[in-house]
């Protein structure tokens, strides 16, 4: 594993990173929270192992604040360019951090529809 950083809430740990995907082990300290920030271009997602994580989400669309508390097992994700931070509460968490871009399902160019082959070609097995 990779060398883990000090943070004022806890501990960040990469476990894996590469162009299109982050993720993270944290360990937050009781009571303690990170910064109000936003990433322009990445969902920033949250998944508990131990403890207890609020996700406070300023919403972009609207004028609300949403708060999400997660227990062990549970998973949320924050949209690009909404402002957040994690909260924890009155004992230590472990979670994973996940950042990744959107992966867009229609991203394929059809050339043609298929149908019956009309080539001469036999696959090879």
């Amino acid at each position: 594993m990779s060398q883990i950083s000090g943070k004022v809430w806890g501990t960040s740990q990469l476990i894996f990173a590469n162009g299109a995907v982050e993720l993270h082990r944290i360990t937050v300290k009781p009571n303690m929270r990170c910064s109000m920030h936003k990433h322009e271009y990445k969902f920033n997602g949250f998944f508990v192992e131990s403890g207890e994580l609020g996700i406070v989400v300023e919403k972009k669309d609207y004028p609300l604040t949403d708060v999400t508390i997660l227990k062990p097992g549970q998973f949320t994700t924050v949209k690009p360019g909404e402002f957040h931070q994690f909260v924890s509460y009155e004992e230590e968490v472990i979670a994973y951090e996940l950042y990744y871009a959107k992966f867009d399902h229609g991203d394929i160019v059809r050339k043609d529809h298929g149908g019956p082959s009309d080539s001469p070609l036999r696959s090879v097995a």
